[in-house]
C-alpha cells in the first residue's frame, strides 16, 4: 500500500483525526517540562496561547492549504508568534510543492515590504503516519515551525509599473530579464510576506494576489489532503510549544538564565523565518510588580525599528490594544540627546521617556528590532523598586550593559 492509499485509510477510519487530537493533548502538556517559577496569569495564558495556535494553524494548514486554490492570508487576530512586531502583518500561503505561482498587486503607499520563501521539514505525505506517538521526538522529521528563509525579496527590489502595479514570479527557474523573480527550492513549502506599518490610519497597504501559472482548476477536499491538514496542523502546535520552551530555557536562547538583557543574535533570529535585512536583539526579563525596569538606547538609522514587551509565550501583551506594549520609529519619546528611555512598570510614573504597563507580569520576553540597517543600538538596564523611579538618576555606571552580538 503507497503512502497516499495509507493517508486515505486513516482520514476514513478516523485514525488521523484521534491522532490529531492526541498530539494537541501532548502540545498543551508540555507547559509541564518548564522549570522555574510560572504565574497563574502566565498559566492562563499558557492555555490561551494553545488556542491560538490551534486556530492560527487551521487557517494556514488547512483552510487556506488547498494546492489549487493558493490563497495569501494574515495571521489570525491577536496571534503573535516568535514576538510578532504589532505593526507588521504576516501574509503566508502554503504550498504543496514548488510549483510556479504568480503574485500580481498594486504598491500602495506602505513604506517597506519583504517577501520571504521558507523550508521546514516535512514528509511529502505526513498523513499517513501517526505522530502523537513519537512526542517531541517527531518534529526533527516534521516540524512546521521550524522556518528557514531560503530567498527573498524587499519592495525596494521591485520594479513597479508607472501605474502603481507590479508582479513577481516565484519559480525555481529565471523567468527571465526584466521580471521581479523570487527564487523557490524544490523544498519550497511556504511564503511570508510581512508588511511594515508606520500610520495603520493614513498608510495604503499593497493589495497582492497569489495564483498558480499552470491554471490549474479548482478540486474538492480530499481524504488525503484532509489527513495531510491534520497532521500539519497539530505538528504546528506541538513545533511552537516546543519553540517557546526552548527560547525561555532551552539551547535556543535559554533567556531565562539570562534575565534583564538584550542580546543580539543572528542565529536566534534567523532560526525561525526571519528576515537576514535587519539586526534583532531577543531577551527574556524579569522584576517584581512592585519593582520596575529602566531601558536606554539610540536608534540607528534604519527603515524601521520597535521595542516591543511580550509574555514567556513570545505574545504581546494585551495592552497593544490600548496602544501601549511597543514602541516605535513613529510613535516614541526621545530625549533631546537621542536617547530613547522606555520604564517598564505596573503604573505610569510620571516621569517622561516610554512608559510600556507589564500588565500583571513579572517575567517574559523582550525584542529590539531595527530593520534595513548595518549598525546595532547597545542598550543599558536598570532595575529598582517602582518606589524610586521619581527621583532616580539613571547613572550609566551602574546600568547592565546589553545590546551586544552574542555570535
Amino acid at each position: 500500500m503507497n503512502h497516499q492509499e495509507t493517508a486515505r485509510n486513516r482520514l476514513i477510519s478516523g485514525e488521523a483525526w484521534d491522532d490529531f487530537c492526541d498530539t494537541l493533548k501532548i502540545a498543551g502538556a508540555h507547559i509541564r517540562s518548564f522549570d522555574g517559577p510560572l504565574s497563574d496569569l502566565d498559566r492562563a495564558e499558557w492555555y490561551r496561547f494553545m488556542t491560538r495556535l490551534a486556530r492560527s494553524s487551521m487557517e494556514r494548514l488547512i483552510e487556506n492549504a488547498e494546492p489549487t486554490r493558493p490563497r495569501l492570508r494574515d495571521m489570525v487576530w491577536r496571534q503573535s508568534i516568535n514576538v510578532q512586531t504589532v505593526d507588521q502583518d504576516h501574509l503566508m500561503c502554503q504550498f504543496d510543492e514548488a510549483r510556479d505561482y504568480r503574485i500580481t498587486g498594486t504598491r500602495g503607499t506602505m513604506p517597506y515590504f519583504v517577501m520571504a520563501v521558507l523550508t521546514c521539514p516535512a514528509p511529502a505525505t505526513p498523513g499517513a503516519e501517526n505522530w502523537a506517538k513519537a512526542g517531541l521526538g517527531g518534529l526533527a522529521q516534521f516540524d512546521p515551525s521550524n522556518l528557514k528563509t531560503t530567498g527573498f525579496l524587499a519592495s525596494q527590489q521591485i520594479h513597479v509599473a508607472d501605474d502603481g502595479t507590479f508582479e513577481v514570479i516565484l519559480s525555481q527557474n529565471d523567468p527571465g530579464p526584466g521580471r521581479n523573480w523570487l527564487k523557490l527550492t524544490p523544498q519550497t513549502n511556504c511564503i511570508l510576506i510581512r508588511l511594515t506599518w508606520r500610520d495603520r490610519a493614513t498608510d495604503v497597504a499593497p493589495a497582492m494576489t497569489i495564483a498558480r501559472m499552470d491554471h490549474a482548476l479548482p478540486v474538492p477536499v480530499t481524504p488525503v489532503l484532509m489527513a495531510d491538514g491534520l497532521a500539519w496542523t497539530a505538528q504546528a502546535v506541538l513545533g511552537y510549544a516546543e519553540l517557546v520552551r526552548n527560547w525561555w530555557q532551552g539551547n535556543q536562547g535559554n533567556f531565562a538564565a539570562r534575565l534583564n538583557r538584550l542580546d543580539y543574535s543572528r542565529a536566534q533570529y534567523l532560526s525561525n523565518g526571519g528576515v537576514p535585512d535587519r539586526h534583532v536583539a531577543f531577551g527574556g526579563w524579569e522584576k517584581r510588580l512592585d519593582e520596575a525596569l529602566v531601558l536606554e538606547f539610540i536608534p540607528p538609522p534604519c527603515e524601521y525599528w520597535n521595542f516591543q514587551l511580550c509574555n514567556i509565550w513570545q505574545e504581546n501583551l494585551d495592552t497593544f490594544e490600548d496602544g501601549n506594549g511597543w514602541i516605535n520609529t513613529s510613535r516614541h519619546h526621545a530625549e533631546p540627546d537621542g536617547r530613547v528611555r522606555v520604564i517598564i512598570a505596573e503604573r505610569d510614573p510620571g516621569i517622561g521617556g516610554n512608559w510600556i504597563s507589564s500588565y500583571g507580569h513579572e517575567r517574559g520576553i523582550w525584542g529590539l528590532r531595527l530593520v534595513q540597517t548595518h549598525q546595532i543600538a547597545p542598550v543599558n538596564v536598570w532595575r529598582l523598586p517602582a518606589a524610586d523611579l521619581a527621583t532616580a538618576q539613571f547613572d550609566p555606571a551602574k546600568a547592565v550593559p546589553t545590546g551586544q552580538f552574542v555570535d
